[in-house]
């Protein structure tokens, strides 16, 4: 019996079977339908390499805690049970596609569409990390871009494996997903103090996977890449990133400042919550909707002047006009082309008031 027939058994009438998705390392995806309710979900069932020696009754604990997290941005945890001796859990399906995805056919993404889903990133580590649970693998691969915001998915998973385990596993389980020791993770976006399997790891790795995923989301590519697992570990721990602005010289210095702070090799010395994160975001992301305005405006303006000017003109043709049909003084043209100028700067002075009034009043708005 494969593991498709043997999910469907242990599932029984809860859940339909409707195809398998894929995964990596870390799982094996498949879209099921909720009977009850109709709706659909992902089943996702931890390969037996990874789980060897996990308790299986402790992993459930550690999935009801992460199960609590009720957040817009967090893909919520539905349940957890077992197949054939092997853990699964369950969580909504959600329309739209990875992080990986839209990174592999995009490239490096616009300022301002990394700066709106870093912002959503960092708020989920916030709510999560305040109810004091870790992610432990942040990477693109479990976060979703819906609808051109992102979510965070398997929160607490990587956490729950490892923290579940009665024993050291015995062997890797390659690139995507790795333990060396008790860590558990994926490599190109593991914090040192995980490759050095530190017992103490804390929020602060997921800070660090952060960055790596920034880093990657603003150059194409993670810091440390090309490279056995073993290697890149070794690189996590002994090897400084390229400065972002070498790669990507458009980067806002704050955004690049804090994206190269996520990456200390120390966790002392990385910003030390997401809330710290999402404050610099918010000032990088007002300086960008500044900027935008200022251009917007700058448009406005060119076209409001090139217009007053063409006004200006057909007014000084019908003054002179005037003054040689109906003999009028030659003061006339003058004094009539001073009241045209007023007239034109308090029209152009009152457009450009307006465009600022109806701006939305973002947090931005309000601290200028």
């Amino acid at each position: 019996m494969d593991l498709r027939d043997e999910l469907e058994a242990s599932l029984g009438e809860l859940y339909s079977i409707e195809q398998e998705l894929g995964g990596g390392g870390m799982s094996r995806v498949f879209l099921a339908k909720e009977t009850s309710l109709g709706r659909r979900v992902v089943v996702k069932v931890l390969p037996k390499e990874l789980t060897g020696g996990v308790n299986v009754d402790r992993f459930r604990r550690e999935i009801v805690l992460a199960a609590q997290l009720q957040h817009p941005h967090i893909v919520t945890l539905l349940s957890t049970g077992q197949v054939a001796g092997v853990p699964y859990y369950t969580m909504p399906y959600e329309e739209g596609r990875s992080l990986r995805a839209h990174l592999r056919e995009q490239g490096p993404l616009p300022i301002a569409e990394v700066v709106g889903l870093l912002g959503d990133v960092a708020k989920a580590l916030s709510f999560a990390h305040e109810r004091g649970v870790i992610h432990r693998d942040i990477k693109p691969d479990n976060i979703l871009v819906c609808g051109g915001a992102a979510v965070v998915s398997d929160f607490g998973i990587a956490k729950a494996v490892s923290d579940a385990k009665d024993q050291p596993p015995p062997h890797e389980t390659g690139e995507t997903l790795t333990q060396i020791g008790m860590s558990v993770g994926t490599p190109t976006y593991m914090a040192p103090e995980q490759a050095a399997a530190d017992p103490d790891v804390d929020h602060r790795a997921d800070i660090y996977s952060f960055g790596i995923t920034a880093y990657e989301m603003l150059t194409g590519r993670p810091p440390f890449c090309d490279s056995s697992p073993r290697k890149l570990l070794a690189a996590h721990l002994t090897e400084p990133p390229e400065p972002i602005l070498a790669r990507r010289p458009d980067t806002p210095p704050a955004l690049a400042a804090m994206v190269m702070a996520c990456l200390e090799k120390e966790p002392a010395d990385r910003p030390q919550s997401a809330r710290a994160l999402l404050h610099v975001l918010e000032i990088v992301q007002a300086g960008e909707q500044r900027a935008a305005r200022a251009q917007v405006q700058r448009g406005s303006l060119a076209r409001q002047l090139a217009l007053g000017l063409v006004a200006l003109v057909a007014v000084s043709i019908l003054a002179r006009a005037s003054i040689i049909a109906m003999g009028l003084p030659e003061w006339v043209l003058p004094a009539t082309l001073v009241a045209a100028v007023l007239v034109i700067v308090a029209l152009v002075g009152r457009a450009q008031g307006i465009a600022r009034a109806i701006t939305p009043m973002t947090p931005a708005r309000r601290r200028e």
